[in-house]
């Protein structure tokens, strides 16, 4: 088409639209219905209000009503919700909600029982109460064993629980090779007093030789200095042999009788001393960063005697499976045997105190997510959720503060849980009832498209 015909279109089509007005316009009857039609143009941004409009409980947000009424748990009047985008109030006695701020009247605070508190300083301290067991020493336990094969033929220790000594005989053996031993032995010390008249030192240094093997086979086989000697004295095997105490303590096994043959190795007793025992008290894992090594520990006994003063020695490096918990050693002395193994005690354990650290009630803490979360009073009625981080908790009610709040802050001790509610539902509303915005198609350009399209009715 030549290109003043289609200027001549163009032009055309600008008058057409200028003259005739916008499409489907119909002008009013009368002057009556044009002021009619204003008033009704007037009035429909109040009446799509009034459609939209909801009804809450000041006390119960979760409650939502289209008409005004009462609420049906507590009985309250409904009061309006805010609309959507506006973030102020159009009552008084509501709740709004504003970017995640909370806006409450003074007489609705006062009915929801919103109590404040002011972050400060202060030491926190706490004491750890638990239960504990008492346990052997393990360096004094000592096992008792046969080396050599042989039959039982005396018991001079044959019942569990009894005091044994060091030194003190345990049992009378009889073994063949005992026997054997102790001959080779008389026969050797024979044979060194023969050989030393030899003039041929070699001869003679080999029968001291021989004597000196014999002695450390009996001695290996746990016979003492002094039956060696009453052997050398006598110059005659004895039958059987004993086996004398090493160490000091109670019999806590018997695993023989008389008349028993026994293998060589075979366990016969256990002897613990326990003049020094180990209390294992049980730490829960919250409460590990309180427990120090070196800290003192008061052991009360069930009996409800005089409490045992004793510091902690060693924390475990594992968690046992059955209980979640760790186990603190405290090592006590037992002189009069007042601790026994195995009994139950109860563990007071007096931890460092933490000095001057930024500290909140615990009452004031919301956990119901996945970061701890507190409300903030910002004045003139309005609160704003804050995620925090927490360290300790003492035992005055008070945890640490590590990170999200600064001294001085006033924050909600009681209703959060209310003040929690109102915050997600109005964020929930709001994005569901803001219009969302076209967005154009991506990669192009919108201006273009239009020039585009206007270019396209008419043929080049």
């Amino acid at each position: 088409m030549p290109r003043i015909m289609k200027i001549f279109l163009t032009g055309s089509l600008t008058l057409f639209l200028v003259f005739a007005g916008p499409v489907g316009f119909t002008p009013p009857a009368d002057e009556h219905s044009h002021e009619h039609s204003h008033l009704h143009l007037a009035a429909g941004p109040d009446e799509a209000r009034a459609e939209t409009r909801k009804y809450t409980c000041s006390m119960h947000p979760f409650i939502i009503r289209d008409k005004p009424g009462n609420c049906p748990i507590c009985g309250m009047t409904l009061v309006p919700m805010k609309m959507a985008g506006s973030g102020k109030e159009t009552e008084a006695g509501k709740v709004a909600a504003d970017g995640g701020v909370i806006t409450i009247d003074p007489v609705t605070q006062q009915n929801m029982g919103v109590r404040l508190a002011i972050v400060s300083r202060r030491d926190l301290s706490r004491t750890i109460r638990t239960v504990g067991v008492v346990g052997y020493e393990e360096p004094r336990q000592y096992s008792v064993n046969s080396k050599i094969d042989g039959w039982i033929e005396r018991l001079y220790v044959n019942e569990t629980g009894s005091q044994v000594k060091k030194g003190q005989p345990l049992l009378d053996i009889y073994s063949p090779d005992l026997v054997t031993a102790q001959e080779e032995y008389l026969l050797a010390l024979r044979n060194k007093d023969a050989l030393a008249k030899s003039e041929v030192p070699e001869i003679a240094a080999s029968g001291a030789r021989l004597l000196e093997a014999s002695r450390k086979r009996l001695r290996y086989w746990d016979i003492s200095e002094a039956q060696i000697k009453n052997l050398e004295k006598t110059g005659t095997a004895k039958k059987t042999l004993t086996l004398y105490a090493k160490n000091s303590g109670v019999l806590t096994q018997k695993k023989v009788e008389e008349g028993m043959f026994i293998k060589a190795g075979t366990e016969l007793f256990q002897i613990a001393d326990i003049s020094k025992v180990w209390v294992y008290a049980d730490i829960y894992e919250y409460e590990l960063p309180w427990i120090k090594i070196g800290q003192t520990a008061s052991i009360q006994l069930p009996y409800q005697g005089e409490p045992i003063q004793g510091r902690i020695s060693t924390i475990y490096p594992y968690v046992e499976a059955k209980t979640r918990t760790v186990k603190a050693r405290i090592d006590l002395a037992n002189p009069n045997f007042a601790l026994k193994p195995e009994m139950y005690v109860n563990v007071r354990i007096e931890t460092r105190p933490l000095k001057n650290v930024l500290a909140i009630p615990k009452e004031a803490v919301l956990n119901s997510g996945e970061h701890p979360t507190v409300f903030v009073s910002l004045g003139q009625g309005k609160f704003a959720p804050r995620r925090v981080k927490l360290g300790l908790q003492g035992d005055d009610g008070f945890v640490q503060v590590v990170q999200g709040l600064t001294g001085n802050e006033r924050i909600v001790v009681s209703a959060q849980f209310m003040l929690d509610s109102e915050s997600t539902l109005r964020a929930v509303e709001q994005q569901m009832t803001e219009p969302k915005k076209p967005q154009p198609p991506a990669g192009k350009n919108t201006g273009g498209k239009a020039k585009e399209s206007l270019d396209s009715l008419f043929e080049k």
